[in-house]
């Protein structure tokens, strides 16, 4: 048991790895995911689009895995198979009602299409394996610039849609009777929630993605209502648990996804108790 512990929180060598060139690409890739996925996760708790997000997660996995086996960028098909999922759930998911059912019958699928695309492909099976729970080696110029590219394009468009995107997830029905584009919002949110967490599958893996993209969000959302507020603690908690979580898994060199996921954990926990002991002192109040 002391020698799995002390495996698990090493850091001996850490100072010489960071000075590496890929955890250099590593670092910022996260930094950069975390700005990104932080912005949109109190968005993602106030629609109730948790599973939503899962069921993306597998879409990228697929586009991913299809991308290894015709040799082009992981990247490149995570982002495909993001945006087509983004579309999918946007247009047949809108009525809360049919939304779990769509996302589960379209998550079955891009699973298993996926498994058997991984099956197909006859390389490195640590590519097949980074898929499901990352690797920060897999981190170049390539992605950093994909990844850049599409955090402009994600920032600048909640930028200048975040009021009306804030009216229609906090209450869509006023909204639409005010004459806001809902469904039109709706399916815009679905491509930027498909786009970030194409980001985060190749860094964090399809199966962890929603500590990513749901916990920072859920956290901030138990210790305030304000929304500028909720915004900023969701990125705070993003970028610490996933720089937080590469730093760690540097010197046991174990998948990232496992540090980033218990750091992510923690900061939920933290802002439960958090809230529970400030609801306590307002009842003794």
């Amino acid at each position: 048991m002391n020698e799995v512990l002390s495996r698990l929180f090493t850091f001996s060598g850490t100072g010489e790895l960071l000075a590496l060139p890929f955890v250099q690409n590593a670092l910022i890739a996260c930094a950069v995911l975390g700005l990104v996925a932080g912005a949109l996760t109190p968005l993602t708790i106030s629609r109730g689009m948790a599973f939503a997000v899962h069921g993306t997660a597998e879409l990228a996995f697929t586009g991913g895995a299809a991308a290894l086996l015709v040799g082009i960028g992981v990247e490149i098909g995570a982002v495909v198979g993001a945006v087509v999922a983004g579309l999918v759930f946007g247009l047949l998911g809108l009525r809360q009602r049919e939304r779990d059912s769509v996302i589960g019958v379209v998550l079955a699928f891009g699973l298993g299409l996926g498994v058997l695309l991984l099956a197909l492909y006859s390389g490195r099976a640590s590519n097949k394996f980074g898929l499901l729970t990352g690797s920060i080696v897999s981190v170049d110029s390539t992605n950093l610039v994909v990844l850049a590219i599409v955090a402009v394009l994600v920032i600048g468009t909640l930028t200048v849609l975040y009021r009306p995107l804030l009216f229609a997830s906090t209450d869509p029905d006023v909204a639409l009777a005010r004459g806001v584009p809902v469904r039109f919002l709706s399916l815009v949110f679905a491509v930027l929630i498909g786009l970030t967490t194409a980001l985060a599958v190749p860094i964090v893996g399809a199966v962890l993605v929603l500590a990513v993209m749901i916990a920072p969000g859920a956290s901030a959302a138990r210790v305030t209502a304000n929304p500028l507020l909720a915004t900023v603690l969701a990125v705070l908690f993003a970028e610490l648990a996933l720089v937080g979580g590469t730093v760690m898994s540097l010197a046991p060199g174990l998948p990232v996804s496992g540090y980033v996921a218990g750091i992510a954990f923690l900061c939920y926990v933290g802002c439960r108790v958090v809230a529970r002991l400030r609801g306590r002192r307002v009842a003794a109040a």
